[in-house]
């Protein structure tokens, strides 16, 4: 898969450094709370992953983001305006990619990307889209014939053709080979430098390491840690971690100098012994995440 460099969003506002802002957002069903107070800014021109189990939280916010659910309460502003009362025009300034979708199978791929050019006002070249998600060969071919990877790739198609300021990314690379995620992150790395604005959600720890400026965790319907990559989870979280075992038990030790401990566990075992199962580590995003999500958030009440 090649990706091919796009023009600009064309109707990309630089009044405001805000693409969107949220505060005391809540959602129940029934006697569940799908979101419990979320608050999340992101800027514009960057690219915001938003992270968290099954059943955080996730799905419900971006959905009531891009206008298809209501809310309870809450204050919500997307590129200026609020989902639940924003016309036409601010939903042709949106790209979205679901999870799933569903396509006009028996168009080709041209054909398809084609149509949905022609509900946007100013959209892409349809024919310079295909070439931006590697599809170029199977531009002919009706979209039945595509492989799960192939059809991914028309989904962010269909989702950048209309030239929005933001770009909704539901799990974008399911189904894709490595190469082609690697082939996808450029894509929307080059999305991003070009001025769109996008909001991932994804289950690969790694992609949200690699695409990521900033990313939120969501856990029980209320964010619980933002930051950059490498500062999600706050200073401590990436703290080293020395193991080792002392008498056949084994021991673990946070700490921000470890080479001082593993020089004081070598003395202590003496001329030319080895330290029994010693490592040194650096908690990973990976490693971070999921201590963030082990604990269900404190009822602030």
């Amino acid at each position: 898969m090649t990706t091919t460099a796009l023009p600009a969003a064309a109707g990309t506002r630089t009044g405001s450094t805000a693409a969107l802002r949220v505060r005391g957002l809540r959602k129940r069903y029934g006697t569940h709370q799908a979101l419990d107070g979320v608050d999340l800014d992101v800027a514009r021109g960057e690219i915001f992953a938003v992270l968290g189990p099954n059943g955080a939280g996730k799905t419900t916010t971006v959905e009531i983001l891009e206008g298809f659910r209501s809310r309870d309460d809450g204050e919500v502003s997307v590129l200026g305006q609020d989902p639940a009362t924003a016309g036409r025009d601010w939903r042709a300034r949106l790209g979205v990619v679901l999870q799933e979708a569903r396509d006009l199978t028996e168009l080709t791929v041209a054909e398809t990307v084609r149509a949905t050019a022609r509900y946007y006002p100013a959209p892409r070249d349809p024919a310079e889209v295909i070439a931006a998600v590697g599809l170029e060969e199977k531009a002919g071919k009706r979209v039945r014939t595509l492989s799960g990877g192939q059809r991914r790739r028309l989904d962010v198609a269909l989702g950048i053709v209309g030239r929005p300021e933001l770009l909704f990314l539901d799990e974008p690379t399911t189904g894709f080979d490595p190469e082609a995620r690697r082939a996808f992150w450029d894509l929307v790395r080059s999305l991003r430098d070009d001025g769109t604005t996008v909001l991932l959600t994804t289950h690969y720890l790694d992609e949200a390491a690699q695409l990521a400026d900033r990313a939120a965790v969501v856990n029980a319907g209320r964010v619980v840690a933002v930051g950059t990559p490498e500062t999600l989870g706050g200073p401590g979280a990436r703290t080293p971690v020395v193991r080792w075992y002392d008498d056949g038990q084994p021991r673990t030790e946070r700490t921000t100098t470890p080479t001082a401990l593993v020089a004081r566990l070598a003395a202590a075992a003496g001329t030319g012994r080895e330290i029994d199962g010693l490592t040194v580590t650096r908690p990973s995003l990976e490693d971070v995440y999921l201590d963030l999500i082990r604990t269900r958030p404190e009822d602030p009440s």
